[in-house]
This record gives C-alpha cells, structure tokens and sequence, in this order.
C-alpha cells in the first residue's frame, strides 16, 4: 500500500481551461491559420479543443457566428488613425497595420468581405479612417472615395498576394520554368518583370503595397490642396455602403 507521502506527492492531473467563446474563436484562428478557412468545421474545432462538438454551441450558434467572431478578432488588432498624428501619416500606419494583419491571417481579407452581423471591430476602423479623413478638411463625397480607394488597395492587394505564397528558396527555381514556358524573345518585358523578382530587396524598399498606398495619398493630398471636389456623377458611382458593416440576422445553423 503506498505511504501517505506517496500519496500526497503523487501528480494531479492538470485541469482543461474552462471553456469559452473566446477560447473557441482563438482556437479556430489556429486552425484556420494552419489549413485555412475551409479547414475549419465545428467537428475538427471541438477536437482542437478536446472537446465534444455539442459543447461549443453552449457558447456559439454556430460556424457563422465564429467566421463573424475570428474576422473581428483579427481586425482589433488593427491600428487606429491617431487624431493628434499628421493624417497622411495616421492613414499609413492603419493602412500598414490592416496589410501587416491580414498577411498574418491569409484567409481573413476574403473573409471581411464577406461576413456579415455585428462587427465592433470592423466599425471602429471604419469610423476611425472615415473621422481622420473628414478632420483633415475632405468632402463627405472625397472621403466616401477616399476610404474605397484606400479600402480597395489594402484588400485587394492582400488577396492578391495571397494567391502567389512562395517561399523566397523556390523563388529562381518556379521563375527558371516559367522562362522555358513563354516565348521569351516575343516577352522581353515580362523576362523583365521576372529578373526584378529575383532581386534581393534592399531594407529600405517597403516593397509593392506602401508604393501603391503612398500614390493614394499622395493623390488625396493634391486633391486636398487643390480645394478639388469630385463630380457628383463620379461621386454616386462609389460604393456608399460597405456591405461588412450591414447588420442582419444570423442564418440558421
């Protein structure tokens, strides 16, 4: 029989971390981080947790209710403009900080395009760029234009880019094949366009996104000093109502 010291020194087990809505969505940012988004279910998010799958709906209604959850976890951790800062500047570091967090989370872009429902996260940086626009002396109509402009370029590039996900490594070799495959005397200027590919970037080179987001600037600042207003026809074309921040009711599960 084992002594009581024995006894009292043997090992407990160690307890599950209680269990809660926002232990659901982290835990299904991870899966949606490790296999993207398609990778995640309800079946494979309660065994992520340890879990039995019935328990999660005790804390979400369901998969629309978590993609809406993980989306605006991402987007909190967006950098809002800061009404003290230059606003050019304000918008570049928001305008950074939303690339540098949907790179992180390759299947978040797509997603906020498309979820729909309370989104907190989602209107505060909304409000938080459309506010530093409209302070630094834009229109109603420039800064609607604006904030699509600027808005179009950060998604858009984002889902770009994460179509074309290559390790720096298979870089020459995927660029080598493809020079075997097109007529290269026919395509001087896209054998171009690969050898700048190939070049090692100096530190100072913000790459492709800050080049195109400092052109949008740059463009709202002369259009700014110029005192510009935008024709009302081109104005009414913009999109006036950006369909993440519509608010409906959740699709049954």
């Amino acid at each position: 029989m084992a002594s009581q010291d024995a006894i009292e020194t043997s090992p407990k087990p160690e307890a599950r971390p209680q269990l809660s809505k926002d232990r659901v969505l982290r835990a299904a940012i991870v899966l949606a981080d490790r296999g993207g988004i398609d990778a995640l279910s309800m079946r494979k998010l309660a065994q992520e947790l340890g879990v039995e799958a019935m328990s999660l709906y005790h804390h979400v209604a369901g998969k629309d209710e978590i993609l809406n959850g993980i989306v605006d976890i991402v987007e909190s951790d967006f950098e809002l403009p800061t009404r003290d800062t230059d606003w050019k500047r304000a918008l570049r570091r928001t305008a950074i900080s939303a690339h540098d967090g949907f790179a992180r989370h390759p299947w978040a872009a797509s997603l906020t395009l498309s979820t729909t429902g309370r989104r907190p996260a989602r209107w505060r940086y909304m409000n938080g760029i459309l506010g530093c626009l409209r302070e630094a002396g834009f229109s109603a109509e420039l800064t609607d234009l604006a904030y699509h402009a600027l808005e179009s370029h950060i998604a858009g590039f984002t889902l770009w880019a994460a179509q074309l996900q290559v390790d720096e490594e298979e870089l020459p070799g995927l660029a080598a094949t493809f020079l075997t495959e097109i007529p290269v005397d026919e395509l001087p200027y896209v054998v171009e366009h690969v050898d700048q590919h190939l070049k090692v970037r100096s530190p100072e080179d913000e790459g492709a996104f800050a080049f195109g987001l400092d052109l949008i600037l740059d463009g709202l600042e002369r259009i700014r000093e110029a005192g510009a207003h935008p024709p009302s026809s081109v104005a009414g074309q913009a999109d006036h109502l950006d369909a993440s921040a519509i608010v409906v009711a959740p699709r049954p599960t």
